[in-house]
């Protein structure tokens, strides 16, 4: 087992950016205020073949209340989990209230924690930490400055080897872990292999107060983020590694968005930002949509851009519970008539809050991934392009009629498929729209964007082909006339 270390203490100590800094990620948001930081954060470094796990944690005040409680209560459960406490305080606050009681709960747990005198740099560290010395912690406090990465590999390359269960890796395992430095280059087939044994990957997104973190902690079967009546409770990504029936798969919740013109807080924006990232760097976007408000314009934003980034998407009302059945009608009309662009993705009607519906989710999310990862052979592809054609013909132009002559698979996740032509530069939307679906039917593509590159072939009969032949020709018969010339000299 891997050891778990927590970092602990009050809000705006430096916490997250000492997890960025263990993680060697930028996976934690960073700002300079507090209360940035409200669910568990879970992250893996390593530091002289040893690796590690790092939770970060909301700040502890001692007089929370509401959403802070809850921050509070998910501190306190990574302290429990944790093999290792590293318990942050501020050089330049100094001493206060919050870190006394702090230290307090963890001598009375009996915890494995040391004292971080944080945010030293520029400071004579020794002269502003010697105040800490009151806390009563075990060690001699360790002094970084967090930020520009003082002191932190030195710590934590010393507190690791105190920890049993913390042993070097042998030469066989760093190997293992070691990136591909060249791809495959055996093609398409072995790409879609190499998804196939990933994690998948998903992310739970929409507006605020949708329920996104209640269907998180219904999917995981436990109490993993905050969950609080309030817009905006969620601020950061949080990457939750988990297995389900045998299979490994890493879920994302996400912040709400808004629309830009009512978003002010520097926090808000910086959540936007971090949700944007994980969206692209999901296979699958599970789209919550609040099902007492109806769809909204914001839900068709964020939306369009999920289809921009080319990613899977499944579709959730929640909230369906205790809804009459005329609206429950009159807001499935709404969603067939304004979701229209997106028919080939799932609709499931939920309840978070009871888990009405929440299991059908995984087989839409499996189902959209397998379709996003599928491999065809061109053969196969260039055969149903055949037949698309003879059954409607692209149109005339300029009295020639449209060629699509082949098609081949040009990428994963999402599908691309390229098809190669004469004059496709002219192809109508109309038939493009025609190609588009005719091929996700017959290749029975669900839940994922598909889509389509044409490129035409040179034309024998263009003027700049013509000019571009005479001219290969007249280089060849120049390398000939003087390949002659020297046969000729060495007579």
């Amino acid at each position: 087992m891997l050891p778990v270390i927590a970092l602990v203490g009050r809000p705006n100590v430096g916490k997250s950016t000492l997890f960025n800094r263990l993680t060697r990620s930028r996976d934690a948001l960073v700002a300079d205020f507090p209360g940035l930081t409200r669910d568990r954060q879970y992250g893996q470094g390593k530091v002289g073949g040893r690796p590690y796990i790092v939770i970060d944690t909301g700040g502890i005040s001692g007089d929370e209340e509401g959403i802070d409680a809850e921050m509070a209560r998910q501190s306190l459960q990574a302290i429990e989990e944790a093999d290792l406490v590293l318990f942050i305080v501020d050089a330049r606050a100094g001493l206060t209230a919050a870190d006394e009681m702090i230290a307090k709960y963890l001598r009375e747990n009996d915890k494995k924690a040391y004292l971080v005198v944080n945010k030293t740099d520029g400071l004579d560290a020794d002269a502003w930490s010697a105040e800490f010395y009151a806390l009563g912690m075990s060690n001699e406090p360790y002094k970084i400055a967090a930020v520009h990465n003082r002191g932190v590999t030195a710590m934590i390359t010393e507190l690791l080897e105190k920890l049993p269960n913390s042993e070097p890796e042998t030469p066989e395992q760093e190997a293992a872990e070691q990136p591909l430095e060249e791809e495959n280059d055996s093609g398409l087939a072995e790409e879609a292999l190499k998804h196939s044994e990933r994690e998948l990957r998903f992310g739970i997104i929409g507006r605020p107060n949708v329920g996104k973190s209640t269907l998180v902690n219904r999917i995981l079967g436990e109490e993993r983020v905050i969950v609080f009546d309030h817009p905006g409770t969620t601020r950061d990504a949080i990457t939750i590694p988990f297995e389900r029936n045998g299979k490994k798969y890493t879920l994302v919740d996400t912040a709400g968005i808004r629309r830009r013109r009512n978003v002010t807080e520097t926090a808000e924006k910086f959540s936007i930002v971090k949700t944007l990232q994980a969206i692209k760097e999901c296979n699958v976007a599970v789209m919550v949509m609040d099902a007492r408000t109806g769809l909204v314009d914001q839900d068709l934003h964020l939306l369009s851009f999920v289809l921009e980034s080319g990613r899977s998407v499944v579709l959730a009302v929640n909230k369906w519970d205790k809804l009459d059945q005329e609206i429950k009608d009159k807001i499935k009309q709404d969603v067939t008539r304004r979701l229209g662009f997106v028919d080939y993705a799932d609709i499931h009607y939920i309840s978070a809050l009871h888990g009405t519906g929440v299991g059908e989710l995984f087989r839409s999310v499996e189902k959209a991934y397998k379709s996003a990862t599928s491999h065809w052979s061109t053969n196969r592809l260039t055969n149903l392009l055949q037949d698309v054609v003879s059954e409607h013909q692209p149109p005339m132009i300029n009295g020639r009629r449209i060629k699509l002559r082949y098609a081949h698979q040009g990428g994963l996740n999402p599908p691309i498929i390229v098809v190669h032509g004469n004059q496709t530069d002219a192809l109508p939307n109309s038939y493009k729209r025609y190609l588009m679906n005719t091929f996700r039917k017959v290749l029975k593509v669900t839940g994922t964007p598909l889509k389509f590159e044409f490129r035409s072939g040179e034309n024998p009969y263009a003027p700049e082909a013509k000019t571009s032949r005479e001219a290969a020709k007249a280089r060849q018969l120049k390398l000939t006339k003087e390949s002659r010339q020297k046969r000729k000299q060495r007579r």
